[in-house]
Protein backbone atom coordinates (compact mmCIF):
# COMPACT_ATOMS: atom_id res chain seq x y z
CA UNK A 1 0.00 0.00 0.00
CA UNK A 2 1.38 3.08 -0.93
CA UNK A 3 0.85 5.53 1.66
CA UNK A 4 1.38 9.62 2.02
CA UNK A 5 2.16 11.14 5.67
CA UNK A 6 0.66 14.62 5.90
CA UNK A 7 2.32 15.73 9.23
CA UNK A 8 5.87 14.37 9.86
CA UNK A 9 6.54 15.13 13.65
CA UNK A 10 6.72 12.41 16.01
CA UNK A 11 3.33 10.31 15.50
CA UNK A 12 4.83 10.86 12.11
CA UNK A 13 7.80 9.43 12.09
CA UNK A 14 6.21 6.72 14.04
CA UNK A 15 3.70 5.60 11.64
CA UNK A 16 6.31 5.81 9.23
CA UNK A 17 8.64 3.17 11.09
CA UNK A 18 5.63 0.79 11.72
CA UNK A 19 4.08 1.33 8.08
CA UNK A 20 7.64 0.51 6.44
CA UNK A 21 7.86 -2.93 8.88
CA UNK A 22 4.85 -3.42 7.54
CA UNK A 23 5.72 -3.66 4.10
CA UNK A 24 3.99 -0.11 2.96
CA UNK A 25 5.61 2.94 0.69
CA UNK A 26 5.61 5.90 1.96
CA UNK A 27 5.09 7.94 -1.07
CA UNK A 28 5.67 11.66 0.33
CA UNK A 29 5.96 13.31 3.73
CA UNK A 30 3.97 16.75 4.20
CA UNK A 31 5.56 18.68 7.08
CA UNK A 32 5.66 22.62 7.86
CA UNK A 33 8.81 22.59 5.96
CA UNK A 34 7.70 21.97 2.79
CA UNK A 35 3.54 22.63 3.37
CA UNK A 36 3.62 24.90 0.38
CA UNK A 37 4.34 22.31 -2.31
CA UNK A 38 1.28 19.90 -1.01
CA UNK A 39 -0.94 20.18 -3.45
CA UNK A 40 -3.38 17.09 -5.62
CA UNK A 41 -0.17 16.05 -7.87
CA UNK A 42 1.91 15.20 -4.78
CA UNK A 43 -0.24 13.06 -3.57
CA UNK A 44 -1.82 11.28 -6.84
CA UNK A 45 0.37 7.97 -6.30
CA UNK A 46 -1.01 7.13 -2.31
CA UNK A 47 -3.98 4.80 -1.79
CA UNK A 48 -4.28 6.60 0.98
CA UNK A 49 -3.09 9.48 3.23
CA UNK A 50 -2.61 9.81 6.81
CA UNK A 51 -2.92 12.80 8.31
CA UNK A 52 -1.67 14.07 11.67
CA UNK A 53 -0.96 17.50 11.38
CA UNK A 54 -1.98 20.89 13.76
CA UNK A 55 -5.43 22.32 14.31
CA UNK A 56 -4.81 25.27 11.75
CA UNK A 57 -3.80 23.05 8.91
CA UNK A 58 -5.53 19.80 9.36
CA UNK A 59 -8.99 21.39 7.78
CA UNK A 60 -7.09 22.04 4.51
CA UNK A 61 -5.14 19.22 4.56
CA UNK A 62 -7.78 16.37 4.47
CA UNK A 63 -9.61 19.27 1.96
CA UNK A 64 -6.87 18.73 -0.55
CA UNK A 65 -6.67 15.13 -0.08
CA UNK A 66 -10.49 14.47 -1.26
CA UNK A 67 -10.20 16.88 -4.01
CA UNK A 68 -7.61 14.57 -5.01
CA UNK A 69 -9.40 11.41 -4.77
CA UNK A 70 -7.20 10.36 -2.43
CA UNK A 71 -8.95 8.06 0.89
CA UNK A 72 -7.44 9.79 3.77
CA UNK A 73 -7.85 9.16 7.77
CA UNK A 74 -7.10 12.06 10.05
CA UNK A 75 -5.83 11.80 13.95
CA UNK A 76 -5.30 15.33 14.45
CA UNK A 77 -7.82 17.16 16.78
CA UNK A 78 -9.01 20.55 17.67
CA UNK A 79 -10.53 21.35 14.22
CA UNK A 80 -13.76 19.30 14.60
CA UNK A 81 -16.11 22.69 14.28
CA UNK A 82 -15.78 22.33 10.44
CA UNK A 83 -15.69 18.83 10.36
CA UNK A 84 -19.27 18.84 8.90
CA UNK A 85 -18.00 20.44 6.08
CA UNK A 86 -15.63 17.81 5.55
CA UNK A 87 -17.69 15.10 5.70
CA UNK A 88 -20.40 16.85 2.63
CA UNK A 89 -16.82 17.04 1.01
CA UNK A 90 -16.42 13.32 1.39
CA UNK A 91 -20.04 12.55 0.10
CA UNK A 92 -20.01 15.13 -2.82
CA UNK A 93 -16.65 14.04 -3.79
CA UNK A 94 -17.65 10.22 -3.48
CA UNK A 95 -14.82 10.20 -1.38
CA UNK A 96 -13.39 8.23 1.21
CA UNK A 97 -12.81 9.50 4.80
CA UNK A 98 -12.28 8.28 8.32
CA UNK A 99 -11.83 10.59 11.62
CA UNK A 100 -11.02 9.32 15.21
CA UNK A 101 -9.66 11.03 18.11
CA UNK A 102 -7.77 8.21 19.29
CA UNK A 103 -6.90 5.27 17.02
CA UNK A 104 -5.44 3.30 19.96
CA UNK A 105 -7.48 -0.21 19.82
CA UNK A 106 -7.27 0.28 23.78
CA UNK A 107 -8.74 3.84 23.56
CA UNK A 108 -11.72 2.95 21.63
CA UNK A 109 -12.63 -0.39 23.89
CA UNK A 110 -12.05 2.22 26.86
CA UNK A 111 -14.72 4.48 24.87
CA UNK A 112 -16.99 1.49 24.88
CA UNK A 113 -16.47 0.59 28.74
CA UNK A 114 -17.24 4.58 29.53
CA UNK A 115 -20.36 4.12 27.19
CA UNK A 116 -21.86 1.23 28.84
CA UNK A 117 -20.63 2.42 32.53
CA UNK A 118 -22.80 5.63 31.85
CA UNK A 119 -25.84 4.13 30.55
CA UNK A 120 -25.60 2.01 33.80
CA UNK A 121 -24.85 5.29 36.53
CA UNK A 122 -27.68 7.00 34.23
CA UNK A 123 -30.06 6.03 37.11
CA UNK A 124 -28.00 6.27 40.35
CA UNK A 125 -28.01 10.26 41.21
CA UNK A 126 -26.00 9.61 43.88
CA UNK A 127 -22.23 9.65 41.42
CA UNK A 128 -20.98 12.66 39.96
CA UNK A 129 -18.89 12.23 37.51
CA UNK A 130 -15.47 13.98 36.30
CA UNK A 131 -12.61 12.98 33.91
CA UNK A 132 -9.06 14.21 33.68
CA UNK A 133 -6.86 13.86 31.30
CA UNK A 134 -2.89 14.79 30.99
CA UNK A 135 -0.31 14.96 28.32
CA UNK A 136 2.82 16.54 27.46
CA UNK A 137 3.47 20.08 27.49
CA UNK A 138 3.48 20.30 23.66
CA UNK A 139 0.01 19.02 22.98
CA UNK A 140 -1.71 22.18 21.31
CA UNK A 141 -5.14 21.41 22.11
CA UNK A 142 -7.34 21.50 25.73
CA UNK A 143 -9.15 19.27 26.21
CA UNK A 144 -7.70 16.43 24.15
CA UNK A 145 -9.92 15.02 21.57
CA UNK A 146 -9.95 12.06 23.51
CA UNK A 147 -11.33 13.61 26.87
CA UNK A 148 -13.76 15.10 24.58
CA UNK A 149 -15.13 12.38 22.70
CA UNK A 150 -15.31 10.65 26.53
CA UNK A 151 -17.33 13.62 27.51
CA UNK A 152 -19.74 13.74 24.82
CA UNK A 153 -20.38 9.92 25.46
CA UNK A 154 -21.03 10.51 29.20
CA UNK A 155 -23.35 13.64 28.22
CA UNK A 156 -25.29 11.80 25.30
CA UNK A 157 -26.02 8.86 28.44
CA UNK A 158 -26.13 10.93 31.88
CA UNK A 159 -29.02 12.95 31.74
CA UNK A 160 -27.97 14.70 34.88
CA UNK A 161 -25.06 16.11 32.77
CA UNK A 162 -25.84 18.47 29.93
CA UNK A 163 -22.11 19.99 29.13
CA UNK A 164 -18.82 19.83 29.54
CA UNK A 165 -16.53 22.28 30.87
CA UNK A 166 -12.65 22.72 31.82
CA UNK A 167 -13.44 25.95 34.38
CA UNK A 168 -14.08 24.15 37.67
CA UNK A 169 -17.91 24.29 38.08
CA UNK A 170 -19.43 26.00 41.19
CA UNK A 171 -20.78 23.36 43.85
CA UNK A 172 -24.02 23.53 43.11
CA UNK A 173 -23.71 23.34 39.12
CA UNK A 174 -23.84 19.67 38.81
CA UNK A 175 -25.17 19.67 35.26
CA UNK A 176 -21.39 20.46 33.82
CA UNK A 177 -19.35 17.33 33.54
CA UNK A 178 -15.71 18.98 34.50
CA UNK A 179 -12.73 18.10 32.24
CA UNK A 180 -9.50 19.09 34.01
CA UNK A 181 -6.75 19.29 31.66
CA UNK A 182 -2.59 18.76 32.69
CA UNK A 183 0.19 19.51 30.93
CA UNK A 184 3.95 18.15 32.38
CA UNK A 185 6.78 16.63 31.05
CA UNK A 186 7.05 13.06 30.62
CA UNK A 187 3.89 12.52 30.06
CA UNK A 188 2.27 8.67 28.36
CA UNK A 189 -1.36 10.08 27.94
CA UNK A 190 -3.57 9.50 30.33
CA UNK A 191 -7.15 9.75 30.63
CA UNK A 192 -9.31 9.22 33.85
CA UNK A 193 -13.14 8.88 34.42
CA UNK A 194 -14.01 8.99 37.66
CA UNK A 195 -17.43 8.55 39.46
CA UNK A 196 -17.99 9.26 43.01
CA UNK A 197 -19.76 9.25 45.93
CA UNK A 198 -20.16 9.75 49.86
CA UNK A 199 -20.17 5.78 49.85
CA UNK A 200 -17.50 4.36 46.96
CA UNK A 201 -15.59 5.50 44.06
CA UNK A 202 -15.70 4.10 40.78
CA UNK A 203 -12.81 4.63 38.06
CA UNK A 204 -12.04 4.38 34.85
CA UNK A 205 -7.93 4.72 33.24
CA UNK A 206 -5.97 4.50 30.13
CA UNK A 207 -2.70 5.24 30.06
CA UNK A 208 -0.68 4.68 26.73
CA UNK A 209 3.03 3.73 27.35
CA UNK A 210 4.12 4.90 23.66
CA UNK A 211 3.20 6.28 20.50
CA UNK A 212 2.72 2.76 19.09
CA UNK A 213 -0.65 1.71 19.72
CA UNK A 214 -1.83 4.96 17.92
CA UNK A 215 0.46 4.56 15.31
CA UNK A 216 -0.80 1.13 14.47
CA UNK A 217 -4.24 1.41 14.94
CA UNK A 218 -3.84 4.64 12.68
CA UNK A 219 -2.21 1.79 9.93
CA UNK A 220 -5.06 -0.59 10.80
CA UNK A 221 -7.45 2.41 9.70
CA UNK A 222 -5.67 2.90 6.43
CA UNK A 223 -5.65 -0.32 5.62
CA UNK A 224 -9.26 -1.06 5.86
CA UNK A 225 -10.48 2.15 4.52
CA UNK A 226 -8.84 1.54 1.09
CA UNK A 227 -11.64 0.27 -1.24
CA UNK A 228 -14.30 1.87 0.95
CA UNK A 229 -16.31 5.15 0.16
CA UNK A 230 -18.08 7.54 3.29
CA UNK A 231 -17.31 8.78 6.24
CA UNK A 232 -16.38 6.71 9.08
CA UNK A 233 -14.96 6.31 12.42
CA UNK A 234 -12.91 4.44 14.28
CA UNK A 235 -15.55 2.00 15.60
CA UNK A 236 -16.80 0.77 12.21
CA UNK A 237 -12.92 -0.41 11.79
CA UNK A 238 -13.15 -2.69 14.89
CA UNK A 239 -16.29 -3.36 14.52
CA UNK A 240 -17.50 -2.71 18.25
Amino acid sequence: MNIALIGYGKMGHAIEDLALRRGHTITCKISSKNLQEFNPRVIQWADVAIEFSTPESAFANISTCLEAGVPVISGTTGWLAKKAEIDRLCIDKNGSFLYASNFSIGVNIFFEVNKLLAELMNKYEVYDVEIKEIHHTAKLDKPSGTAISLANDIISRLERKKVWTISMPPDNHTRSLYIECIRKDPAPGTHIVHYTSEIDDITLTHTAHSRTGFAKGAILAAEWLVGRKGVFEMKDVLAV
